[in-house]
């Protein structure tokens, strides 16, 4: 397949306006004709919806959740990135590109990019329109703070709870929208697979997680802003219903997915504490701005951390990466906690963990400070650790956080298949090999405010729309794919529960495709997951019926979909002979334990197309060039 980006030409300054003044417009008579479904309702699914219904598209918006205000997005805590420069530190759109460009270790598109920071700047403005409450200095100038892969202060934050108060302004400008009946919401109700009429997204598919009906509807483009894949670990920081079924059954419907090995781990979770724990917690990236990180110069030192002096302890950021300190990116981060820990340095019980220590910052600021800074965050680490972080160190380990990988989007944000368009983090497209902090709000309300506006009434304006509805073919034979699941995965009885198959695939992940990666290992495990996957389903045990609500059916089709996202997850990263971001292949790496890039054979983005069961993936490359941040060695030093 020919991949074709629609990026623009031209100088990238100018690149998205030239972009928009090009497409073709809707106008406002005409946008009432037009019917648009988006399925997820967090930043993304629900700031799209909001605005397409505000312009005048007759939209339905489609979630699992019993209310659009538990998205996942409610649990980003630290922040979102905008080049204001509010802080008179240096900072512009074209630094907050650069620094995304080198952050995502030279593997992302530059006009993604760069319209992306272009837009970070009206996020800001809409959002204080909206009411969010973003921290302020004392004279009521919006303030900012650092985050992870920059040298200046860009990241905007409500305390510890910036995901769930810019939720709330989406979800109050969605909630509006649906008063005026430009938006039909559909909540408790779960995509599970894509209707595509003579070669265009039409419709979808979908159960309703109470009653369990299945249903059909249809519009003239599907939007999904369904989130990540980061739940094939089993144990990561993702809400436990976070999944990849909405984005997998568009895959194998012929939407290609892009990068899908790109995981990002992050530095700052509470460690795993037993086998019993079904998620991690994350503890935001934002305290890395006060607290530092370290470990016992000796090994096996088990000693309290009181009782460790100064000069015996190993603040090995600060060591390694001079200039950027603890704010080096994630994936550093990460790496080097997995280092010391390997070594045998790691604190706690289980020697998997570092300290995040806060008290220089309290002798400095006093606790005061900290306490309006962080001071859920604290909270919430006492309530889970029953240690009081002011005074003693947080215990913190990498895990599962973010995926970068996602569905192939062109400039457009529209996938391989015509009119079905995929926004956030369901997307593959601005973070590369690996997001820095804070980017993600940004992303997901840059595509639903401001970017697919543009593009889907440019789509719909392209293109006629014949009239389609449950009679269709393709509609009836997507009923029948989602009941022929449904019935076999009832009727299989066996002896297996489907978390004991979850976690069990998870550890395989984890084990060989997550923090690092071999050759060796990742064929190992793509023959561990066929297996266990064949086990499933002979051996799973899916109890009720399909009548009503049961939720072992729903995790039953997720885990369904895990196995083979896994499987390609595992294709991918041993088809990338590199180290970069996120993806760590052992056998690549500098001197110094750094990722270490081929960009002469891998400078490409690889989009996957679904060949069928047990068939080889289809690899499509898309060349990535770069024209204003020319790839070189990361260096944080």
């Amino acid at each position: 397949m020919t991949l074709d980006s629609k990026l623009p030409s031209g100088p990238i300054e100018q690149a998205w306006d030239k972009t928009r003044f090009d497409m073709k417009l809707v106008n406002p008579a005409n946008k009432r004709k037009h019917s648009i479904i988006v399925v997820g309702s967090g930043l993304a699914g629900a700031s799209a919806a909001a605005t397409l219904g505000e312009l005048g598209y007759n939209v339905k918006c489609f979630c699992f959740q019993d209310s659009p205000r538990r998205a996942h997005s409610i649990a980003a805590q630290g922040g979102i990135n905008a080049a204001k420069n509010y802080q008179n530190d240096g900072d512009s759109v074209y630094r907050l590109f650069y620094d995304t460009v080198k952050g995502g270790d030279f593997r992302a598109r530059e006009a993604n990019v760069y319209r992306l920071a272009q837009i970070s700047v009206s996020i800001i403005d809409q959002c204080v329109a909206q009411g969010v409450p973003f921290a302020r200095e004392y004279g009521g100038a919006l303030t900012n703070r650092s985050f992870g892969g920059a040298q200046v202060s860009r990241t905007f934050y409500a305390r510890g709870q910036t995901g769930q108060q810019l939720l709330l302004g989406a979800y109050q400008a969605l909630e509006r929208q649906i008063h005026e009946k430009t938006v039909t919401m559909y909540p408790r109700t779960e995509m599970l697979d894509l209707i595509v009429i003579d070669g265009k997204a039409r419709g979808i598919v979908v159960r309703h997680l109470v009653t369990g009906e299945i249903t059909t509807h249809f519009a003239d483009a599907v939007i999904l802003g369904t989130g990540g894949y980061g739940n094939v670990y089993y144990l990561s920081t993702n809400a436990k219903g976070s999944n990849v079924t909405a984005s997998w059954r568009a895959h194998k419907r012929g939407a290609l997915f892009a990068n899908p090995c790109y995981t990002q781990i992050h530095p700052t979770c509470i460690p795993v504490s037993g086998d019993y724990q079904s998620k991690l917690t994350l503890m935001s990236e934002s305290l890395r701005n006060d607290g530092r990180i370290w470990v016992p110069k000796q090994k096996g030192d088990k000693r309290k951390p009181d009782q460790i002096p100064e000069e015996e302890r190993d603040y090995y950021l600060e060591r390694r990466y001079p200039s950027f300190g603890n704010l080096v990116p994630r994936d550093v981060a990460s790496r080097n906690a997995k280092s010391v820990c390997d070594e045998g340095r790691g604190v706690g019980e289980s020697g998997l963990g570092v300290y995040l220590d806060f008290t220089a910052a309290i002798k400095r600021l006093g606790e005061h400070v900290i306490r309006e800074r962080y001071g859920n965050l604290f909270d919430m680490y006492q309530r889970i650790t029953d240690e009081d972080p002011y005074k003693v160190p947080m215990r913190i380990y990498p895990a599962i956080h973010y995926t970068m990988g996602g569905l192939w989007v062109d400039y457009h944000l529209q996938s391989t298949i015509p009119g079905l368009f995929v926004l956030g983090e369901a997307n593959f497209s601005d973070h590369g090999a690996n997001r820095l902090g804070a980017s993600a709000l940004m992303q997901g309300l840059s595509d639903g405010y401001f970017v697919i506006p543009y593009t889907i009434g440019h789509y719909l304006a392209s293109n006629k729309f014949a009239k389609v509805d449950s009679s269709n073919p393709e509609a009836q034979q997507a009923v029948a794919n989602v009941k022929q699941i449904t019935d076999k995965l009832l009727s299989i009885k066996g002896k297996r529960t489907v978390d004991s198959f979850h976690r069990e695939l998870g550890k395989i992940m984890w084990e060989y495709c997550g923090m690092s990666r071999t050759a060796e290992g990742l064929e190992k495990a793509i023959g561990l997951i066929d297996a266990l996957r064949e086990e499933f389903w002979q051996n799973v045990n899916v109890p009720g019926s399909g009548d009503d609500l049961n939720q072992s059916l729903e995790k039953a089709g997720r885990v369904a979909d895990f196995f083979e996202l896994g499987r390609l997850m595992c294709v991918d990263a041993r088809e990338r002979n590199e180290s970069c971001g996120g993806h760590f292949r052992e056998e690549y790496q500098t001197p110094e334990g750094e990722a270490q890039r081929d960009d002469e054979h891998y400078s490409y983005v690889a989009a996957w197309g679904y060949n069928g069961p047990g068939q080889h993936p289809e690899l499509n490359k898309e060349p990535l060039e770069f024209d204003y941040v020319h790839p070189s060695q990361r260096s944080y030093k």
